[in-house]
């Protein structure tokens, strides 16, 4: 076997960025969808920034000796993060200004500067500002001696240079929170125009000041560190620390400064020093920043064409007709498949236990939880009815953390036994238990999931969820919760693969065992799907299948660090990867096993904090008509010649094209449970 060759996580990150930008620059996807893109993009290389960037950074404050160890050699790192990242932002530019505003344009829509506005434009956008904008603005005047001053972080400000001997500049805040980013203008001959806040306040600012007093007018935005840096998490109140670093996140250390690039090269050296940047920080950039806004940008005829076609949520066949969910899950296994399927079997689940005079325990884990949550509500309701309620609840869940929170508060307040986090470990399993006395014994029914209780979320992420009360996965889900309590240290699981223990090993044997099939000149061949593919040592196990022979096919939305085609390494291993208007999110790995597959859905990706950091479970398919049902969709997927890229050595994402019919695995997997729906219907009558 070659020696192994794996791309950085990071270069990997940013081709999966790039894959969203082709989205928008995708003709074939609704115009505003395409703008949709554009915010998801950008507030993905935010938090890149802001979390992946700010790590980089704090290696260079490593003694050298200690850096030399490293694998990770930053310096390196951060110079190709931003080659690309230029490359991109030049490619984001084309895609808005060459492509999109036309587009727009040719839909009557125009997104129009201060030097466009007609003259019923101009006195609407002067009373705006009087009326409703200025007394949102905070401007602060810096003299040329001032030395400091500090922005907060992801938020939007215009830089004002005066036209004066005394070198003054204005720091000036765009209250979109307050106001909203983009502005409505008045209409003329059926024609709509929409502006920036930017360029109101920049139109105003001209009026107050006088124009000829002014320099010029620059948009600038500051990116900061958003780790919470807990240390050492094994000593004190974690839940106290996470509060007080809440409050401080804002605060953290630069990471981007984004700057239109016009502004005059004196003006920011002077915004250099006055806030506190490196030269690393810098980042030019264009007129407008934060384009995570165009996520509201108007519609002004509401016209549907400009969206993508709904698809609202379809029932499932047979839950949709069942009375009582608890008992049809005794009799036998269900799926859920979303965004595709209803979310509301769940929150509907646990109100039915609550309900439910048999029902004695409901055992939950919460990673992210929506502001508004039915589940919550449900488990409150349980509470009120004297149920017992255990809730575990990863309170290090990024940028999750204020609500997850917020919830074990309301939940702890009504009675339940809330756990918070493990030292030194994140909880990224999705579990739901409830135990109902059946025959004077404890019944055990579970909810196995790949994404997490959150309803928002379930509306646009791509996950499955088993239902089962089959006592080989039920009873092994009490274990996780007795290992959760802390009641036991270890899970002795027969069925289930549990991180940190058994998951890695047990993926190891699987793979093993594919080896051992290819070379007795068996079928061997794997199909794993997953988020994120990091892991070397996982990796380096598919390099060795694939020198045995085993067919490996991978489908991997985000992060992938192991490279296909490589002679002599991974000839054997095609990668694709799928980004459409859903966001894939389940896990799902299916085994050869000599001709009878195996199958298995799990919380976990292939990265190492998965398999070492975290409590994950990952859980076998024994029902065969649910087997099928994931096996199709698996299919579906493979097929995909639409939405479909190829992760190739060059990561340079190229559409999979070829003469089949075409096949957008999202819209089939949609078609796919609404005619199940339909079948269920006409067998009733």
């Amino acid at each position: 076997m070659e020696k192994p060759v794996y791309k950085k996580r990071d270069i990997s990150w940013l081709s999966f960025n790039h894959r969203v930008l082709q989205e928008a620059r995708d003709p074939r996807v609704p115009i505003y969808e395409r703008l949709k893109f554009l915010a998801i993009y950008s507030s993905n290389l935010d938090e890149f920034f802001r979390v992946r960037v700010a790590s980089m950074r704090s290696f260079k404050e490593m003694d050298k000796k200690v850096r030399k160890q490293l694998e990770v050699k930053p310096k390196k790192i951060l110079k190709k993060i931003t080659e690309i990242v230029d490359q991109q932002l030049n490619e984001f530019g084309q895609a808005f200004r060459q492509e999109i505003l036309p587009e727009l344009a040719a839909q009557n829509i125009h997104l129009i500067d201060e030097a466009k506005y007609s003259e019923d434009q101009q006195q609407f956008v002067k009373q705006l500002f009087a009326n409703t904008i200025e007394q949102h603005l905070n401007v602060t005047l810096i003299e040329e001696e001032q030395e400091t001053l500090f922005l907060q972080n992801n938020t939007l400000h215009l830089v004002v240079v005066f036209n004066d001997d005394k070198k003054r500049i204005a720091v000036i805040n765009i209250p979109s929170d307050e106001v909203g980013r983009f502005i409505t203008l008045p209409e003329f001959e059926n024609q709509h125009y929409i502006t920036f806040l930017d360029d109101v306040i920049r139109y105003n600012l001209a009026e107050k000041y006088g124009a000829e007093n002014i320099e010029g007018i620059y948009s600038v935005k500051l990116s900061r560190d958003a780790e919470l840096y807990l240390g050492d998490e094994f000593r004190g109140d974690l839940i106290e620390k996470l509060k007080a670093r809440l409050e401080e996140r804002n605060m953290g250390q630069p990471t981007r400064f984004l700057y239109d690039q016009s502004i005059p090269e004196l003006q920011l050296e002077r915004l250099q020093q006055l806030f506190g940047l490196s030269h690393y920080d810098l980042v030019p950039g264009a007129r407008y920043h934060n384009f995570t806004d165009f996520f509201g940008f108007p519609n002004p005829t509401e016209d549907a064409s400009r969206h993508d076609t709904k698809l609202p949520p379809v029932a499932h066949p047979e839950l949709e007709q069942t009375e009582h969910l608890l008992d049809a899950i005794r009799e036998k296994d269900f799926i859920l498949h979303f965004p595709y399927q209803s979310y509301g079997y769940v929150p509907k689940l646990i109100w039915q236990a609550a309900e439910d005079p048999t029902v004695e325990e409901i055992h939950i884990t919460l990673y992210r939880v929506a502001s508004k949550s039915e589940v919550t509500s449900a488990l409150l309701h349980a509470l009120s009815k004297g149920k017992k309620v255990n809730v575990f609840i990863e309170a290090k869940a990024r940028f999750d953390e204020a609500s997850n929170l917020y919830w074990g508060g309301q939940l702890q307040q009504a009675g339940a036994f809330v756990r918070y986090s493990y030292p030194g470990i994140k909880v990224h399993t999705k579990l739901l238990l409830i135990r109902r006395r059946e025959e004077g014994e404890l019944k055990n029914y579970a909810y196995l999931g790949t994404g997490n209780f959150n309803e928002k979320t379930a509306k646009l992420y791509c996950d499955h969820a088993l239902l089962t009360a089959d006592p080989r996965l039920a009873d092994e889900v009490v274990q996780i919760f007795e290992l959760l309590d802390r009641k036991i240290i270890i899970p002795k699981t027969k069925h289930l693969l549990v991180s940190p223990f058994t998951t890695r090993s047990g993926f190891e044997k699987l793979v093993d065992r594919e080896i051992s099939y290819a070379q007795q000149g068996k079928t061997a061949y794997m199909i794993l799907k997953m988020n994120s593919l990091e892991d070397r040592g996982m990796i380096d196990k598919l390099y060795e299948a694939s020198c045995a022979g085993v067919k490996i096919q991978l489908i991997v939305r985000g992060i992938c660090c192991l490279v296909p085609g490589v002679e002599g390494l991974s000839e054997n291993i095609e990668i694709i990867s799928i980004v459409d208007r859903f966001l894939e999110h389940a896990r799902v790995y299916i085994f050869a096993n000599g001709g009878v597959e195996k199958m298995y859905l799990a919380s976990a990706d292939w990265m190492t904090r998965n398999l070492d950091r975290r409590v994950e479970v990952v859980f076998p398919i024994y029902d065969p008509d649910i087997y099928g049902e994931l096996r199709r969709i698996i299919d579906l997927q493979l097929s995909d010649n639409v939405k479909a890229r190829r992760i190739n050595k060059a990561q340079d994402n190229p559409y999979i094209e070829n003469d089949a019919t075409a096949i957008r695995c999202q819209l089939a997997i949609y078609e796919m449970c609404s005619e199940s729906i339909v079948e269920a219907m006409e067998n009733e009558e």
